[in-house]
């Protein structure tokens, strides 16, 4: 008999309200759902239906203005900036859609970057050792001493992969990773996380590509910052 999966993230009646002149504006509003380890999640929804918000809140990279966020079950919305931070970079990943790698740093050196904002080795064997281990599993292991330049679109983004899996994080957000690159390499890109949540990876990715959307547990839809529907993929 197995035991059911334990909750990751629980959110309750979360909101994120910006100032406007006209007033607030619920950019996020009263969403709640529960996230299980090893599940995949898609939000889709129209540009501005809140997705990136949403997972920045999910990813502590800011704050709600009302609601709770508990990540197995201790309180998110209650902590420090710098317990926040702390949190995050001990337990998230994130892949953006641009990339954001660092020119200046190698590959091997961008990947490992995390690590030493988490106060760990990012020098010497064992770290090294790691680096490779992800490049080598994302498909780009060869491309370890050069700088990003170099690389093409889908290389740079299998780069941000490794280097958001690198501390060996409980989530995963992916916030349209598939969104600037040609279609043959969205697809390698969505395979890539396809097999990672295979391996047992928790994901929450936006996206407005259905082919990726549909490799997800569940598809969340966001209409004006609301959760319009959930269902299955």
């Amino acid at each position: 008999m197995h035991a059911e999966p334990a909750t990751l993230l629980q959110l309750s009646r979360l909101s994120r309200h910006f100032p406007t002149p006209e007033g607030p504006f619920p950019a996020v509003d009263d969403v709640s759902f529960d996230l299980v380890e090893g599940e995949t999640v898609a939000l889709v929804g129209r540009s501005g239906s809140g997705k990136t918000t949403l997972l920045h809140l999910l990813a502590g990279l800011d704050r709600p203005t009302h609601g709770a966020l508990r990540f197995r079950g201790e309180p998110l919305h209650e902590r420090s900036e710098e317990q926040l931070a702390a949190w995050r970079a001990r337990h998230v990943g994130v892949v953006f859609q641009f990339f954001q790698l660092l020119p200046t740093l190698t590959v091997l050196e961008n990947v490992l970057l995390p690590r030493e904002l988490a106060g760990e080795a990012a020098h010497g064997g064992e770290a090294t050792a790691r680096g490779l281990e992800l490049l080598e599993r994302v498909g780009v292991a060869d491309q370890a001493r050069k700088f990003p330049e170099a690389l093409s679109g889908g290389q740079q983004q299998r780069v941000a992969i490794a280097r958001a899996l690198v501390n060996e994080p409980a989530l995963l957000i992916a916030d349209e990773p598939t969104g600037s690159l040609d279609s043959q390499t969205s697809k390698e890109v969505a395979e890539l996380f396809t097999e990672l949540a295979g391996d047992g990876t928790t994901l929450v990715l936006a996206t407005h590509e259905p082919d990726l959307a549909q490799r997800a547990d569940r598809i969340l839809r966001l209409v004006d910052g609301r959760l319009a529907t959930t269902e299955a993929a």
